[in-house]
């Protein structure tokens, strides 16, 4: 069974774009950890819309929700470190790479500006907009993740296998070079 392969970083650097294409490559299963957590907060009465639903006003309200009760985080993580240590799959997630051990583990980055234009694209508003609710779900995910992990990302990121500055280049780009690494490292 081949390994299983984490996708991590910021609010819309494209973790989510790069870790299908590794899945589709490499023939994983693509496990979102986001999607893992709208689950539950659908169970809390959330209404969860849209694949970028983190990005609305729901979503922000949910993840203050969480900043003040951490067992959705924590139930979420469990799950995800189960299904990562059966292996074969490919999945996004903030925290995993720091919760456990072996796999192959990418951490892609950029500036805000540059997750602000790809968000600009991708949910339809203009670049203001996605700025201010990229700047404000990295400093809340930041926040959060301190608190209960004590994970530091802009700081401790040498877990990974491979860092991606993802500024200047396309999606294909950014798969390219994943798509390399974790052919070095299988």
């Amino acid at each position: 069974m081949i390994k299983s392969i984490i996708i991590s970083g910021p609010p819309a650097i494209g973790k989510t774009t790069i870790a299908k294409g590794l899945a589709t490559e490499f023939d994983l299963q693509y496990i979102s950890g986001g999607d893992a957590l709208k689950e539950l907060a659908k169970e809390q009465g959330f209404k969860i819309q849209g694949n970028d639903w983190w990005d609305t006003e729901e979503g922000m309200d949910f993840l203050n929700f969480r900043q003040q009760n951490f067992q959705y985080d924590k139930i979420v993580d469990q799950k995800l470190k189960e299904i990562f240590q059966k292996g074969g799959v490919v999945i996004t997630s903030y925290t995993l790479p720091w919760l456990v051990d072996g796999g192959i583990k990418i951490w892609l980055f950029g500036s805000h500006q540059n997750s602000a234009e790809r968000m600009k694209i991708r949910d339809n508003v203009n670049v203001e907009q996605a700025l201010k609710i990229v700047k404000k779900r990295y400093a809340e995910n930041k926040s959060l993740y301190k608190k209960l992990y004590g994970i530091d990302f802009k700081d401790d990121n040498t877990i990974f296998d491979k860092i991606i500055d993802t500024s200047n280049l396309s999606a294909n780009e950014v798969l390219k070079i994943a798509k390399s690494t974790v052919r070095n490292l299988l």
